[in-house]
Protein backbone atom coordinates (compact mmCIF):
# COMPACT_ATOMS: atom_id res chain seq x y z
CA UNK A 1 0.00 0.00 0.00
CA UNK A 2 1.34 3.41 -0.89
CA UNK A 3 -0.18 7.25 0.61
CA UNK A 4 0.85 10.16 -1.61
CA UNK A 5 0.66 13.19 0.80
CA UNK A 6 0.96 16.78 0.26
CA UNK A 7 4.47 17.59 1.94
CA UNK A 8 3.79 18.18 5.81
CA UNK A 9 5.25 20.95 7.69
CA UNK A 10 6.46 20.23 11.52
CA UNK A 11 4.79 22.98 13.67
CA UNK A 12 6.82 22.21 16.46
CA UNK A 13 10.80 21.10 15.94
CA UNK A 14 13.54 21.77 18.12
CA UNK A 15 17.06 21.59 15.84
CA UNK A 16 19.52 23.22 18.79
CA UNK A 17 22.59 24.74 17.19
CA UNK A 18 26.31 23.94 16.44
CA UNK A 19 27.12 20.74 16.18
CA UNK A 20 23.97 19.12 17.24
CA UNK A 21 21.91 21.79 14.45
CA UNK A 22 24.33 20.20 11.50
CA UNK A 23 23.81 16.72 12.92
CA UNK A 24 19.75 16.58 13.09
CA UNK A 25 18.34 19.02 10.84
CA UNK A 26 19.18 16.20 7.72
CA UNK A 27 16.04 14.19 9.10
CA UNK A 28 13.84 16.42 9.32
CA UNK A 29 14.53 18.28 5.59
CA UNK A 30 13.61 14.83 4.08
CA UNK A 31 9.81 14.68 5.44
CA UNK A 32 8.70 18.46 6.08
CA UNK A 33 9.03 21.72 4.04
CA UNK A 34 8.55 23.88 6.65
CA UNK A 35 9.21 23.65 10.55
CA UNK A 36 7.98 25.91 13.42
CA UNK A 37 11.68 26.06 14.93
CA UNK A 38 11.49 26.54 18.84
CA UNK A 39 13.82 29.72 20.36
CA UNK A 40 14.91 27.89 23.64
CA UNK A 41 18.73 27.80 22.84
CA UNK A 42 21.70 29.04 25.38
CA UNK A 43 21.21 31.99 25.35
CA UNK A 44 17.64 32.03 24.20
CA UNK A 45 16.02 33.77 21.29
CA UNK A 46 14.29 36.40 22.88
CA UNK A 47 14.88 39.20 20.12
CA UNK A 48 14.69 39.62 16.18
CA UNK A 49 17.92 40.36 15.41
CA UNK A 50 18.98 36.95 17.09
CA UNK A 51 16.00 34.98 15.31
CA UNK A 52 17.40 35.85 12.20
CA UNK A 53 20.98 35.43 12.99
CA UNK A 54 19.74 31.54 13.91
CA UNK A 55 17.77 31.18 10.97
CA UNK A 56 20.83 31.92 8.68
CA UNK A 57 22.74 29.41 10.88
CA UNK A 58 20.20 26.74 10.06
CA UNK A 59 20.17 27.86 6.17
CA UNK A 60 24.06 27.01 6.10
CA UNK A 61 23.50 23.62 8.05
CA UNK A 62 20.75 22.65 5.16
CA UNK A 63 21.72 19.84 2.62
CA UNK A 64 22.50 21.63 -0.39
CA UNK A 65 19.67 20.34 -2.19
CA UNK A 66 17.31 21.21 0.18
CA UNK A 67 14.40 24.03 0.19
CA UNK A 68 13.20 23.41 3.73
CA UNK A 69 12.01 26.84 5.15
CA UNK A 70 12.81 27.48 9.25
CA UNK A 71 9.92 29.44 10.12
CA UNK A 72 11.22 31.05 13.19
CA UNK A 73 9.74 32.11 16.66
CA UNK A 74 10.79 34.35 19.63
CA UNK A 75 11.02 33.45 23.60
CA UNK A 76 8.88 35.54 25.34
CA UNK A 77 10.02 36.50 28.60
CA UNK A 78 9.33 39.14 31.39
CA UNK A 79 11.08 42.10 29.99
CA UNK A 80 10.00 41.72 25.30
CA UNK A 81 8.19 44.76 24.40
CA UNK A 82 5.63 45.58 22.08
CA UNK A 83 8.27 47.41 19.35
CA UNK A 84 9.80 44.04 19.60
CA UNK A 85 6.89 42.12 18.44
CA UNK A 86 6.23 44.92 15.69
CA UNK A 87 9.93 44.39 14.49
CA UNK A 88 9.53 40.46 14.15
CA UNK A 89 6.58 41.17 12.23
CA UNK A 90 8.17 43.31 9.56
CA UNK A 91 11.07 40.95 9.04
CA UNK A 92 8.71 38.69 7.79
CA UNK A 93 10.77 35.63 9.16
CA UNK A 94 9.56 35.35 12.74
CA UNK A 95 6.40 33.85 12.80
CA UNK A 96 5.47 33.36 15.94
CA UNK A 97 6.18 33.75 19.88
CA UNK A 98 6.69 30.89 22.21
CA UNK A 99 5.51 31.39 25.97
CA UNK A 100 7.77 28.92 28.49
CA UNK A 101 6.85 29.15 32.22
CA UNK A 102 9.75 29.81 33.49
CA UNK A 103 11.35 26.14 35.06
CA UNK A 104 8.74 24.60 32.91
CA UNK A 105 11.13 22.29 30.34
CA UNK A 106 14.61 22.08 28.83
CA UNK A 107 15.82 25.90 28.86
CA UNK A 108 13.21 27.33 29.67
CA UNK A 109 14.62 29.22 33.04
CA UNK A 110 14.51 32.80 31.05
CA UNK A 111 10.67 32.01 30.70
CA UNK A 112 7.69 33.98 32.03
CA UNK A 113 7.27 34.20 35.63
CA UNK A 114 3.67 36.55 35.27
CA UNK A 115 2.03 36.62 32.54
CA UNK A 116 -0.92 38.58 33.40
CA UNK A 117 1.40 41.53 35.51
CA UNK A 118 4.16 41.12 32.97
CA UNK A 119 3.47 40.55 29.26
CA UNK A 120 0.10 41.79 28.83
CA UNK A 121 0.71 45.18 26.67
CA UNK A 122 3.14 42.65 24.08
CA UNK A 123 0.24 39.94 23.98
CA UNK A 124 -1.86 43.07 23.34
CA UNK A 125 0.54 44.16 20.62
CA UNK A 126 0.81 40.31 18.84
CA UNK A 127 -3.37 40.70 18.51
CA UNK A 128 -2.15 43.92 16.52
CA UNK A 129 0.20 41.95 14.59
CA UNK A 130 -1.74 38.74 14.32
CA UNK A 131 1.22 37.17 15.96
CA UNK A 132 0.47 33.75 17.44
CA UNK A 133 1.05 32.61 20.68
CA UNK A 134 2.57 29.16 21.04
CA UNK A 135 2.02 27.86 24.88
CA UNK A 136 3.86 24.98 26.98
CA UNK A 137 0.99 24.46 28.77
CA UNK A 138 2.31 23.52 32.35
CA UNK A 139 2.22 25.19 35.26
CA UNK A 140 5.66 25.14 38.06
CA UNK A 141 4.33 24.93 40.80
CA UNK A 142 6.17 22.52 42.68
CA UNK A 143 3.45 21.63 44.98
CA UNK A 144 1.01 20.80 41.48
CA UNK A 145 1.21 17.46 40.89
CA UNK A 146 3.44 16.97 37.50
CA UNK A 147 0.19 14.81 35.87
CA UNK A 148 -1.59 17.49 36.28
CA UNK A 149 -0.03 20.38 35.53
CA UNK A 150 -1.42 20.88 32.12
CA UNK A 151 -4.79 21.06 33.40
CA UNK A 152 -4.10 23.13 36.12
CA UNK A 153 -2.63 25.99 33.50
CA UNK A 154 -5.45 25.35 31.53
CA UNK A 155 -8.00 26.36 34.33
CA UNK A 156 -5.65 29.18 35.89
CA UNK A 157 -3.80 30.78 32.57
CA UNK A 158 -4.84 29.63 29.63
CA UNK A 159 -8.45 29.81 30.14
CA UNK A 160 -8.28 33.51 31.80
CA UNK A 161 -6.21 34.25 28.85
CA UNK A 162 -8.80 33.47 26.32
CA UNK A 163 -11.32 35.23 27.99
CA UNK A 164 -9.43 38.72 28.61
CA UNK A 165 -7.55 38.40 24.62
CA UNK A 166 -10.57 36.25 22.63
CA UNK A 167 -8.45 37.67 19.01
CA UNK A 168 -4.83 36.37 20.39
CA UNK A 169 -4.47 33.56 18.21
CA UNK A 170 -2.98 30.38 20.60
CA UNK A 171 -1.55 27.08 19.92
CA UNK A 172 -1.33 25.06 23.20
CA UNK A 173 1.59 23.27 22.00
CA UNK A 174 2.12 19.01 22.27
CA UNK A 175 -1.12 18.59 24.04
CA UNK A 176 -1.30 15.24 26.65
CA UNK A 177 -4.59 14.78 28.07
CA UNK A 178 -8.37 14.70 27.38
CA UNK A 179 -8.95 18.13 29.67
CA UNK A 180 -6.47 19.43 26.90
CA UNK A 181 -8.77 17.84 24.39
CA UNK A 182 -11.70 19.32 25.64
CA UNK A 183 -10.59 22.76 25.94
CA UNK A 184 -9.36 23.15 22.37
CA UNK A 185 -12.48 21.88 21.02
CA UNK A 186 -14.53 24.55 23.00
CA UNK A 187 -12.41 27.18 21.96
CA UNK A 188 -13.03 29.51 18.49
CA UNK A 189 -12.12 27.80 15.51
CA UNK A 190 -9.26 30.06 14.06
CA UNK A 191 -7.92 31.10 17.12
CA UNK A 192 -7.11 28.03 19.03
CA UNK A 193 -5.66 25.33 17.95
CA UNK A 194 -3.33 22.38 19.05
CA UNK A 195 -0.27 20.36 18.10
CA UNK A 196 0.49 16.83 18.61
CA UNK A 197 3.17 14.71 18.84
CA UNK A 198 3.71 11.23 17.66
CA UNK A 199 4.50 9.91 21.74
CA UNK A 200 1.65 11.46 23.29
CA UNK A 201 -0.12 9.57 20.27
CA UNK A 202 1.34 6.06 20.77
CA UNK A 203 3.10 5.70 24.12
CA UNK A 204 1.12 6.37 27.95
CA UNK A 205 2.97 6.77 31.00
CA UNK A 206 3.92 3.02 31.12
CA UNK A 207 6.66 3.38 28.96
CA UNK A 208 8.34 5.05 31.41
CA UNK A 209 9.02 2.59 33.99
CA UNK A 210 8.95 -1.07 31.61
CA UNK A 211 11.16 -3.27 32.65
CA UNK A 212 13.01 -0.71 34.28
CA UNK A 213 13.68 3.41 34.16
CA UNK A 214 13.31 4.67 29.97
CA UNK A 215 15.16 7.84 29.90
CA UNK A 216 14.65 8.23 25.99
CA UNK A 217 10.80 8.19 26.32
CA UNK A 218 11.22 11.04 29.35
CA UNK A 219 9.61 14.03 27.92
CA UNK A 220 8.17 17.28 29.19
CA UNK A 221 5.06 17.62 29.33
CA UNK A 222 5.49 13.77 30.73
CA UNK A 223 3.29 10.99 29.09
CA UNK A 224 0.02 10.69 30.65
CA UNK A 225 -2.26 8.06 31.70
CA UNK A 226 -4.18 5.06 28.68
CA UNK A 227 -7.42 6.88 29.13
CA UNK A 228 -5.83 10.48 28.16
CA UNK A 229 -3.75 8.97 25.14
CA UNK A 230 -7.13 7.69 23.93
CA UNK A 231 -8.80 11.17 23.95
CA UNK A 232 -5.76 12.95 22.21
CA UNK A 233 -5.96 9.95 19.86
CA UNK A 234 -9.49 10.51 18.91
CA UNK A 235 -9.43 13.86 18.76
CA UNK A 236 -6.51 13.65 16.19
CA UNK A 237 -8.09 11.49 13.53
CA UNK A 238 -11.93 13.02 13.83
CA UNK A 239 -11.40 15.36 11.31
CA UNK A 240 -11.06 18.41 12.99
CA UNK A 241 -8.97 21.33 11.75
CA UNK A 242 -8.05 22.51 15.07
CA UNK A 243 -4.82 19.76 15.48
CA UNK A 244 -1.95 19.58 13.61
CA UNK A 245 1.36 17.72 13.02
CA UNK A 246 4.33 18.89 15.95
CA UNK A 247 6.74 16.54 17.00
CA UNK A 248 8.35 18.59 19.04
CA UNK A 249 11.35 16.10 18.29
CA UNK A 250 14.16 17.04 21.13
CA UNK A 251 17.65 15.90 20.63
CA UNK A 252 20.03 15.04 23.11
CA UNK A 253 23.41 13.47 23.36
CA UNK A 254 22.96 9.80 25.02
CA UNK A 255 24.86 11.33 27.85
CA UNK A 256 22.74 14.13 28.84
CA UNK A 257 19.41 11.14 28.65
CA UNK A 258 21.39 8.52 30.38
CA UNK A 259 22.42 10.48 33.80
CA UNK A 260 21.32 10.79 36.98
CA UNK A 261 19.37 13.88 36.06
CA UNK A 262 18.82 13.42 32.59
CA UNK A 263 16.79 15.94 30.03
CA UNK A 264 13.45 15.87 29.07
CA UNK A 265 13.07 15.18 25.03
CA UNK A 266 12.15 12.58 22.45
CA UNK A 267 13.64 12.56 19.52
CA UNK A 268 11.29 11.50 16.86
CA UNK A 269 12.21 13.15 13.83
CA UNK A 270 13.25 9.93 11.34
CA UNK A 271 10.18 8.34 12.66
CA UNK A 272 7.15 10.40 13.34
CA UNK A 273 5.34 10.02 10.10
CA UNK A 274 5.72 6.68 10.29
CA UNK A 275 3.72 6.84 13.53
CA UNK A 276 1.01 9.42 12.88
CA UNK A 277 0.27 7.39 9.85
CA UNK A 278 -0.18 4.10 12.11
CA UNK A 279 -2.41 5.50 14.92
CA UNK A 280 -4.38 6.80 11.96
CA UNK A 281 -4.36 3.31 10.06
CA UNK A 282 -5.14 1.82 13.36
CA UNK A 283 -8.44 4.96 13.52
CA UNK A 284 -9.53 3.62 10.59
CA UNK A 285 -8.75 7.35 9.08
CA UNK A 286 -6.31 7.31 7.00
CA UNK A 287 -8.31 9.56 4.51
CA UNK A 288 -7.95 12.04 7.63
CA UNK A 289 -3.80 11.82 7.91
CA UNK A 290 -3.39 14.51 5.18
CA UNK A 291 -5.62 17.08 6.65
CA UNK A 292 -3.39 16.45 9.82
CA UNK A 293 -0.28 16.47 8.73
CA UNK A 294 -0.06 18.86 6.01
CA UNK A 295 -3.57 21.20 5.67
CA UNK A 296 -4.34 22.15 9.48
CA UNK A 297 -1.44 23.68 10.36
CA UNK A 298 -0.77 26.16 7.32
CA UNK A 299 -4.28 27.01 7.08
CA UNK A 300 -4.58 27.89 11.17
CA UNK A 301 -0.96 30.14 10.31
CA UNK A 302 -2.28 31.73 7.36
CA UNK A 303 0.21 30.41 4.91
CA UNK A 304 -0.23 28.38 1.29
CA UNK A 305 0.05 24.72 1.68
CA UNK A 306 2.71 22.97 0.10
CA UNK A 307 2.77 21.95 -3.36
CA UNK A 308 5.33 19.34 -2.89
CA UNK A 309 4.49 15.83 -2.23
CA UNK A 310 5.34 13.15 -0.01
CA UNK A 311 5.20 9.08 -0.57
CA UNK A 312 4.32 6.60 2.85
CA UNK A 313 4.76 3.10 1.68
CA UNK A 314 3.39 0.12 3.75
CA UNK A 315 6.96 -1.42 4.16
CA UNK A 316 8.61 -2.93 7.04
CA UNK A 317 11.75 -0.77 7.70
CA UNK A 318 14.40 -0.68 10.94
CA UNK A 319 14.78 2.75 12.88
CA UNK A 320 18.66 2.59 13.86
CA UNK A 321 19.80 1.72 17.45
CA UNK A 322 21.43 5.08 17.71
CA UNK A 323 22.99 7.95 15.30
CA UNK A 324 26.62 8.17 15.81
CA UNK A 325 28.07 11.61 15.71
CA UNK A 326 32.07 12.87 16.70
CA UNK A 327 30.52 14.86 20.07
CA UNK A 328 28.05 10.92 20.85
CA UNK A 329 24.88 9.30 20.16
CA UNK A 330 21.57 10.54 19.93
CA UNK A 331 19.23 7.73 20.46
CA UNK A 332 16.27 8.14 18.32
CA UNK A 333 12.36 7.22 19.33
CA UNK A 334 11.65 3.64 18.96
CA UNK A 335 15.30 2.56 18.32
CA UNK A 336 16.15 -0.62 17.08
CA UNK A 337 11.89 -1.42 16.48
CA UNK A 338 10.27 -2.02 12.54
CA UNK A 339 7.84 0.43 11.89
CA UNK A 340 5.56 -0.47 8.98
CA UNK A 341 5.41 3.20 6.75
CA UNK A 342 8.15 4.25 5.27
CA UNK A 343 8.26 8.06 4.18
CA UNK A 344 10.29 9.63 0.71
CA UNK A 345 9.95 12.32 -1.01
CA UNK A 346 8.78 12.23 -4.46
Amino acid sequence: MELTLTQPDDWHLHLRDGDLLKAVVPHSVSHYGRAIVMPNLKPPITTTAAAVAYRESILKALPASSNFTPLMTLYLTDKTSPDEIKLARKTGVVFAVKLYPAGATTNSQDGVTDLFGKCVHVLEEMVEQNMPLLVHGEVTDPIVDIFDREKVFIDTILQPLIQRLPQLKVVMEHITTMDAVKFVESCKEGFVAATVTPQHLVLNRNALFQGGLRPHNYCLPVLKREIHRQAVVSAVTSGSRKFFLGTDSAPHERGRKECACGCAGIYNAPVALSLYAKVFEEMGALDKLEAFTSFNGPDFYGLPRNTSKIKLTKIPWKVPEAFSFSFGDIIPMFAGNTLEWQPSLI
